[in-house]
């Protein structure tokens, strides 16, 4: 069945967000729509980051509401918060993997940590992401062996090894080299598509961004400056 070009699976509506008394995004109101690429832009310091970590469940809003298919994560507990972050992948910038573990093992993770799956089932998803994002050879390396393109790429395989419905991703692009950069953006596009995925990130990579994104969020001084496809921004 078709989707809904109109739904939604992430929407903040009128929040406000600070640490103390400064306010980092006052009555913020956007939408990521459902199984498209999502591209939040805007200068540094507009509240790109805090606003990934919001949609997250990693922190709560002050006042407004964070949506997860018409569910508010701020008024969630713990255990149902779980239960629906487990629905999500979050590449953190620069890949933060485990630097004592191997890449199969970077990406065996969450497997292990959230599920009972036997061993050798995790075998089996672990070299599947892998070999989605052209590492299968690479499985018994470790992170320092890796370049930079290459720690994004297993960084990409964890955040889609539990099959999750939308992928967050803080400057997937950031301290690539050009063709590291290229690699990266084509994978998050195709495997968008192919998986059914919801996906949204934060960049400064314009170019890039605006090639692989059906739809762009302009943030600017903690609020939204505006919203649409890159042919309307």
């Amino acid at each position: 069945m078709a989707r809904d070009p109109t739904q939604a699976i992430v929407e903040l509506r009128h929040l406000t967000f600070g640490y103390g008394e400064r306010e980092i995004l006052h009555d913020v109101s956007l939408r990521v729509p459902l199984g498209k690429v999502t591209a939040l832009i805007g200068p540094m310091g507009s509240g790109k980051t805090t606003t990934l970590r919001l949609i997250g469940g990693l922190n709560r809003p002050q006042a407004g509401e964070v949506l997860f298919e018409g569910d508010d994560l701020s008024r969630m507990d713990q255990k149902e918060l779980y239960a629906v972050r487990r629905r999500m992948g979050m590449m953190f910038q620069f890949g933060a993997l485990f630097a004592d573990i191997s890449v199969f093992d970077n990406v065996a993770f969450p497997l292990r940590e959230h599920t009972d799956l036997p061993e050798a089932l995790v075998r089996d998803i672990v070299l599947m992401k892998l070999h989605a994002v052209g590492l299968r050879g690479a499985r018994d390396l470790m992170p320092s062996s890796l370049s930079g393109g290459m720690m994004r790429r297993v960084a990409l395989a964890r955040a889609i090894a539990l099959d999750p419905d939308l992928v967050i991703y803080d400057e997937p692009f950031s301290g690539l080299d050009p063709i590291s950069l290229n690699t990266v953006a084509r994978l998050i596009r195709e495997l968008n598509d192919s998986m059914g995925l919801t996906s949204i990130f934060v960049s400064h990579e314009l170019e890039q961004t605006l090639a692989i994104a059906d739809h762009v969020i302009i943030l600017a001084d903690g609020k939204v400056a505006g919203q649409g496809s890159p042919q309307e921004m």
